[in-house]
């Protein structure tokens, strides 16, 4: 899940630089850090997992939250006209997948 929140991410990353210059620290530079927020929050979950299983589904939930926020960032991007219908679509169900593994990874760990 870590490898495709990470590929999502530069995906998102090199696309929202063609993003207008108006949005570049608006809309681009929030779903820069959101999706880097995924990969982020996944990855110190992961290394915290061993201290503290309650710190570890901490990061997990704020992992799934910047899944959830992103795919309104990707909505944004369509109803502006920034991305096609395509792109939203394959960058929803990315982001639906990757929750769906955060929260059965949480239900597997408890």
């Amino acid at each position: 899940m870590f490898q495709k929140a990470y590929k999502l991410s530069l995906e998102i990353h090199r696309l929202s630089l063609s993003f207008p210059k108006h949005e570049q620290h608006e809309l681009a530079a929030q779903m820069r850090r959101g999706s880097k927020s995924v990969c982020a929050n996944i990855a110190e979950g992961f290394g915290k997992q061993r201290i503290s299983s309650a710190e570890f589904n901490r990061f997990l939930g704020i992992a799934i939250g910047s899944a959830d926020e992103m795919r309104v960032w990707c909505r944004y991007c369509l109803d502006l006209d920034y991305i096609d219908e395509a792109e939203w679509q394959a960058w929803r169900d990315e982001y639906v997948e990757i929750a769906k593994m955060l929260h059965g990874l949480r239900e597997s760990w408890n």
